[in-house]
Protein backbone atom coordinates (compact mmCIF):
# COMPACT_ATOMS: atom_id res chain seq x y z
CA UNK A 1 0.00 0.00 0.00
CA UNK A 2 0.99 3.38 -0.37
CA UNK A 3 0.16 6.35 1.30
CA UNK A 4 0.13 9.89 -0.18
CA UNK A 5 -0.42 13.08 1.65
CA UNK A 6 -1.14 16.60 0.27
CA UNK A 7 -0.55 20.03 2.66
CA UNK A 8 -2.33 22.48 1.16
CA UNK A 9 -3.19 25.62 2.90
CA UNK A 10 -6.53 25.50 3.96
CA UNK A 11 -6.79 21.54 3.86
CA UNK A 12 -4.24 18.61 4.55
CA UNK A 13 -5.90 15.27 2.10
CA UNK A 14 -4.34 11.80 2.47
CA UNK A 15 -4.69 8.86 0.30
CA UNK A 16 -4.52 5.05 0.27
CA UNK A 17 -3.56 3.64 -3.16
CA UNK A 18 -3.31 -0.20 -3.71
CA UNK A 19 -0.15 -1.64 -5.88
CA UNK A 20 -2.40 -1.15 -9.25
CA UNK A 21 -3.35 2.90 -8.29
CA UNK A 22 -6.44 1.52 -7.09
CA UNK A 23 -7.96 4.14 -4.15
CA UNK A 24 -8.81 2.46 -1.03
CA UNK A 25 -9.80 5.19 1.25
CA UNK A 26 -8.89 8.58 1.47
CA UNK A 27 -9.43 11.60 4.39
CA UNK A 28 -8.87 15.08 4.68
CA UNK A 29 -8.91 17.81 7.53
CA UNK A 30 -8.37 21.27 8.03
CA UNK A 31 -4.56 22.66 8.32
CA UNK A 32 -3.35 24.28 11.70
CA UNK A 33 -2.17 26.99 10.14
CA UNK A 34 1.18 28.46 11.33
CA UNK A 35 1.70 25.61 13.62
CA UNK A 36 4.72 23.56 12.86
CA UNK A 37 4.22 20.62 15.37
CA UNK A 38 0.31 20.75 14.71
CA UNK A 39 1.28 19.88 10.75
CA UNK A 40 3.70 17.25 11.56
CA UNK A 41 0.58 15.50 14.37
CA UNK A 42 -1.74 16.18 11.35
CA UNK A 43 0.11 14.83 8.80
CA UNK A 44 1.29 11.36 11.54
CA UNK A 45 -2.78 11.42 12.38
CA UNK A 46 -3.83 11.05 9.01
CA UNK A 47 -1.51 8.55 7.86
CA UNK A 48 -2.36 6.12 11.22
CA UNK A 49 -5.78 6.56 10.76
CA UNK A 50 -5.85 5.56 6.83
CA UNK A 51 -3.85 2.31 8.09
CA UNK A 52 -6.31 1.88 10.75
CA UNK A 53 -9.11 1.88 8.00
CA UNK A 54 -7.26 -0.38 5.72
CA UNK A 55 -5.50 -2.11 8.17
CA UNK A 56 -2.65 -2.48 6.34
CA UNK A 57 1.23 -0.19 6.32
CA UNK A 58 2.15 2.02 3.71
CA UNK A 59 5.05 3.67 2.46
CA UNK A 60 4.97 7.13 2.99
CA UNK A 61 4.93 10.57 0.60
CA UNK A 62 4.09 14.17 1.30
CA UNK A 63 3.37 16.66 -1.13
CA UNK A 64 4.13 20.15 0.57
CA UNK A 65 4.05 23.81 -1.39
CA UNK A 66 7.42 24.17 -1.22
CA UNK A 67 11.14 22.24 -1.91
CA UNK A 68 13.39 20.23 0.66
CA UNK A 69 16.37 21.22 0.01
CA UNK A 70 18.70 18.26 -0.36
CA UNK A 71 22.14 19.42 1.54
CA UNK A 72 20.36 20.79 4.14
CA UNK A 73 16.83 18.35 4.59
CA UNK A 74 15.24 22.08 5.16
CA UNK A 75 11.80 23.34 3.57
CA UNK A 76 12.42 26.64 1.60
CA UNK A 77 10.36 28.41 -0.90
CA UNK A 78 6.74 26.71 0.87
CA UNK A 79 4.32 29.74 1.03
CA UNK A 80 2.95 27.80 4.10
CA UNK A 81 5.67 29.99 5.83
CA UNK A 82 5.36 27.84 9.24
CA UNK A 83 7.12 25.04 7.11
CA UNK A 84 10.23 27.03 5.80
CA UNK A 85 13.59 26.23 7.72
CA UNK A 86 11.83 23.67 9.16
CA UNK A 87 13.61 19.77 8.68
CA UNK A 88 9.96 18.73 7.94
CA UNK A 89 10.64 15.02 5.95
CA UNK A 90 13.17 14.08 9.20
CA UNK A 91 10.59 14.79 11.15
CA UNK A 92 7.59 13.21 9.64
CA UNK A 93 10.14 10.22 9.43
CA UNK A 94 10.50 10.56 13.40
CA UNK A 95 6.93 10.76 13.99
CA UNK A 96 5.98 7.90 12.02
CA UNK A 97 8.83 5.47 12.65
CA UNK A 98 9.80 4.79 9.21
CA UNK A 99 11.44 6.69 5.82
CA UNK A 100 9.15 9.20 4.24
CA UNK A 101 9.55 11.42 1.59
CA UNK A 102 8.35 14.76 0.52
CA UNK A 103 8.34 17.06 -2.83
CA UNK A 104 6.97 20.10 -4.18
CA UNK A 105 3.22 19.38 -5.22
CA UNK A 106 3.91 20.13 -8.49
CA UNK A 107 6.48 17.49 -8.58
CA UNK A 108 3.55 15.15 -7.43
CA UNK A 109 1.38 16.30 -10.19
CA UNK A 110 3.93 15.46 -12.24
CA UNK A 111 4.79 11.94 -11.02
CA UNK A 112 1.03 11.15 -11.08
CA UNK A 113 0.09 12.14 -14.31
CA UNK A 114 3.16 10.24 -15.64
CA UNK A 115 2.72 7.23 -13.45
CA UNK A 116 -0.98 6.38 -14.32
CA UNK A 117 -2.53 9.71 -15.75
CA UNK A 118 -2.87 11.65 -19.06
CA UNK A 119 0.86 11.09 -19.70
CA UNK A 120 1.36 7.07 -19.40
CA UNK A 121 3.30 5.36 -21.08
CA UNK A 122 5.96 8.52 -21.95
CA UNK A 123 9.59 8.68 -20.49
CA UNK A 124 9.93 12.12 -19.66
CA UNK A 125 7.37 13.82 -18.35
CA UNK A 126 6.97 17.53 -17.87
CA UNK A 127 3.85 18.76 -15.89
CA UNK A 128 2.35 22.84 -15.46
CA UNK A 129 0.36 23.98 -12.85
CA UNK A 130 -1.65 26.73 -13.91
CA UNK A 131 -3.37 27.80 -10.54
CA UNK A 132 -3.17 30.67 -8.58
CA UNK A 133 0.58 30.84 -9.03
CA UNK A 134 2.40 28.21 -11.74
CA UNK A 135 4.71 25.63 -10.59
CA UNK A 136 5.87 22.56 -12.83
CA UNK A 137 7.62 19.75 -12.61
CA UNK A 138 9.50 16.98 -13.95
CA UNK A 139 8.96 12.85 -14.11
CA UNK A 140 11.70 11.21 -15.49
CA UNK A 141 10.88 7.30 -15.78
CA UNK A 142 8.52 7.68 -13.26
CA UNK A 143 10.72 8.87 -10.83
CA UNK A 144 10.84 12.64 -9.47
CA UNK A 145 13.52 14.70 -11.20
CA UNK A 146 14.18 17.65 -8.35
CA UNK A 147 17.85 17.89 -8.70
CA UNK A 148 20.83 18.69 -5.46
CA UNK A 149 18.92 22.14 -4.79
CA UNK A 150 15.52 20.97 -5.23
CA UNK A 151 14.66 23.21 -7.74
CA UNK A 152 14.06 21.13 -10.67
CA UNK A 153 10.36 22.06 -12.39
CA UNK A 154 10.61 25.62 -11.27
CA UNK A 155 9.70 26.62 -14.19
CA UNK A 156 7.58 29.60 -13.07
CA UNK A 157 10.54 31.56 -12.01
CA UNK A 158 12.21 31.72 -14.97
CA UNK A 159 11.28 34.96 -17.42
CA UNK A 160 8.92 35.21 -19.92
CA UNK A 161 10.68 34.60 -22.89
CA UNK A 162 11.02 37.18 -26.20
CA UNK A 163 9.07 40.21 -24.34
CA UNK A 164 7.50 42.86 -25.91
CA UNK A 165 7.82 46.64 -24.90
CA UNK A 166 4.45 46.33 -23.07
CA UNK A 167 5.75 43.16 -21.07
CA UNK A 168 9.04 45.01 -19.84
CA UNK A 169 10.01 44.72 -16.80
CA UNK A 170 6.91 42.92 -16.36
CA UNK A 171 4.76 42.46 -13.15
CA UNK A 172 6.83 42.23 -9.30
CA UNK A 173 6.76 38.56 -8.04
CA UNK A 174 7.06 37.63 -4.76
CA UNK A 175 10.12 36.45 -5.28
CA UNK A 176 11.30 39.66 -5.63
CA UNK A 177 12.67 39.58 -9.74
CA UNK A 178 10.11 41.11 -12.33
CA UNK A 179 8.68 39.50 -15.19
CA UNK A 180 8.64 35.85 -13.98
CA UNK A 181 6.15 33.28 -16.08
CA UNK A 182 4.13 33.04 -12.81
CA UNK A 183 3.26 37.14 -12.96
CA UNK A 184 2.05 36.53 -16.67
CA UNK A 185 0.20 33.09 -16.99
CA UNK A 186 -1.34 31.92 -13.71
CA UNK A 187 -4.62 32.30 -12.82
CA UNK A 188 -3.67 35.61 -10.60
CA UNK A 189 -1.00 36.99 -13.85
CA UNK A 190 -4.26 36.41 -16.95
CA UNK A 191 -6.61 38.64 -14.33
CA UNK A 192 -4.21 40.84 -13.59
CA UNK A 193 -3.23 41.60 -16.99
CA UNK A 194 -6.78 41.53 -18.14
CA UNK A 195 -7.42 44.70 -15.54
CA UNK A 196 -3.99 46.43 -16.50
CA UNK A 197 -4.87 46.51 -20.47
CA UNK A 198 -8.98 47.07 -19.80
CA UNK A 199 -9.27 48.35 -16.44
CA UNK A 200 -12.37 46.23 -15.74
CA UNK A 201 -11.91 43.80 -12.59
CA UNK A 202 -13.17 40.46 -13.82
CA UNK A 203 -12.27 36.69 -12.13
CA UNK A 204 -10.76 34.35 -14.70
CA UNK A 205 -13.53 32.29 -15.40
CA UNK A 206 -15.53 35.35 -16.09
CA UNK A 207 -12.91 36.74 -18.95
CA UNK A 208 -13.48 33.37 -20.42
CA UNK A 209 -17.36 33.65 -20.48
CA UNK A 210 -17.19 37.31 -21.65
CA UNK A 211 -14.78 35.98 -24.42
CA UNK A 212 -16.93 33.17 -25.62
CA UNK A 213 -19.64 36.04 -25.20
CA UNK A 214 -17.62 37.96 -27.83
CA UNK A 215 -15.91 40.89 -25.94
CA UNK A 216 -13.33 41.73 -28.13
CA UNK A 217 -11.38 42.93 -24.84
CA UNK A 218 -11.69 39.61 -23.07
CA UNK A 219 -10.63 37.23 -26.73
CA UNK A 220 -7.51 39.39 -26.63
CA UNK A 221 -7.06 38.69 -23.33
CA UNK A 222 -6.97 34.96 -23.90
CA UNK A 223 -4.87 35.41 -26.86
CA UNK A 224 -2.45 36.99 -25.09
CA UNK A 225 -2.34 34.46 -22.79
CA UNK A 226 -1.77 31.75 -25.01
CA UNK A 227 0.82 33.18 -26.84
CA UNK A 228 2.64 34.12 -23.69
CA UNK A 229 1.77 30.15 -22.34
CA UNK A 230 3.60 29.12 -25.85
CA UNK A 231 6.85 31.24 -25.70
CA UNK A 232 7.21 29.83 -21.79
CA UNK A 233 6.88 26.24 -23.27
CA UNK A 234 9.03 26.71 -25.56
CA UNK A 235 12.07 27.32 -23.18
CA UNK A 236 10.91 23.82 -21.55
CA UNK A 237 11.81 21.95 -25.11
CA UNK A 238 14.71 23.80 -25.74
CA UNK A 239 16.10 22.97 -22.72
CA UNK A 240 14.74 19.47 -21.63
CA UNK A 241 12.46 18.51 -24.64
CA UNK A 242 9.97 16.29 -22.89
CA UNK A 243 8.12 13.10 -24.45
CA UNK A 244 4.63 15.62 -23.14
CA UNK A 245 3.17 18.30 -21.01
CA UNK A 246 0.49 17.94 -19.04
CA UNK A 247 -1.34 20.40 -17.47
CA UNK A 248 -3.46 20.96 -14.49
CA UNK A 249 -4.56 23.66 -12.51
CA UNK A 250 -7.69 26.03 -13.00
CA UNK A 251 -6.48 27.27 -16.00
CA UNK A 252 -5.91 23.66 -17.48
CA UNK A 253 -9.81 23.20 -17.94
CA UNK A 254 -9.51 26.18 -20.78
CA UNK A 255 -10.68 24.25 -23.83
CA UNK A 256 -8.45 26.38 -26.24
CA UNK A 257 -5.57 25.28 -25.35
CA UNK A 258 -6.39 21.57 -26.20
CA UNK A 259 -8.10 22.63 -29.44
CA UNK A 260 -4.42 23.35 -31.54
CA UNK A 261 -3.71 26.69 -31.11
CA UNK A 262 -1.82 26.44 -28.36
CA UNK A 263 0.33 23.53 -30.07
CA UNK A 264 0.77 25.14 -33.51
CA UNK A 265 2.17 28.77 -31.31
CA UNK A 266 4.57 25.96 -29.53
CA UNK A 267 5.47 24.57 -32.72
CA UNK A 268 6.84 27.67 -34.54
CA UNK A 269 8.09 29.26 -30.83
CA UNK A 270 10.35 25.78 -30.35
CA UNK A 271 14.18 26.08 -32.08
CA UNK A 272 14.37 25.77 -35.37
CA UNK A 273 10.27 25.46 -35.67
CA UNK A 274 8.23 22.09 -36.36
CA UNK A 275 7.94 21.34 -32.57
CA UNK A 276 4.94 18.22 -31.79
CA UNK A 277 5.32 17.80 -28.08
CA UNK A 278 2.08 16.38 -27.26
CA UNK A 279 -0.11 18.87 -24.67
CA UNK A 280 -2.41 16.77 -22.55
CA UNK A 281 -5.07 17.55 -20.52
CA UNK A 282 -4.37 16.19 -16.87
CA UNK A 283 -6.56 12.82 -16.16
CA UNK A 284 -6.92 13.24 -11.70
CA UNK A 285 -7.56 16.46 -11.74
CA UNK A 286 -7.54 17.87 -7.85
CA UNK A 287 -6.54 14.11 -6.90
CA UNK A 288 -3.31 14.05 -9.28
CA UNK A 289 -1.53 15.88 -6.12
CA UNK A 290 -2.34 13.60 -3.47
CA UNK A 291 -1.75 10.43 -5.92
CA UNK A 292 1.57 11.58 -6.72
CA UNK A 293 2.73 12.07 -2.92
CA UNK A 294 1.60 8.46 -2.98
CA UNK A 295 3.83 7.50 -6.06
CA UNK A 296 6.57 9.45 -4.43
CA UNK A 297 7.77 5.79 -3.76
CA UNK A 298 8.08 4.03 -7.14
CA UNK A 299 7.16 0.65 -9.04
CA UNK A 300 9.74 -1.43 -8.35
CA UNK A 301 10.53 -3.82 -10.99
CA UNK A 302 8.01 -6.85 -10.37
CA UNK A 303 5.55 -4.19 -9.35
CA UNK A 304 5.73 -2.51 -12.68
CA UNK A 305 5.93 -5.28 -14.75
CA UNK A 306 2.43 -6.30 -12.80
CA UNK A 307 1.32 -3.05 -12.82
CA UNK A 308 1.69 -2.73 -16.61
CA UNK A 309 -0.06 -5.86 -17.41
CA UNK A 310 -3.32 -5.03 -15.45
CA UNK A 311 -2.71 -1.64 -16.93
Amino acid sequence: MRIGVDVGGTKIEAIALDARGVELQRIRTATPKGDYDGTIACVAGLVRDLETATKETGTVGVGIPGTVVGATGLVKNANSIWLNGQPLQRDLSLALSREVRCANDANCFAISEATDGAAKGYEVVFGIIFGTGCGGGISIGRRLHSGPNGLGGEWGHTPLPWTTAIEVPGPLCYCGRHGCLETWISGTGFEWDFARVTSRNLRGAEIVAAAEAGDEEAKEALDRLIDRMARGMSTLVNVLDPDAIVLGGGLSNLERLYQGELAERLRDYGFGGGVRTPILRNLHGDSSGVRGAAWLWPLQKRDADDFERIG
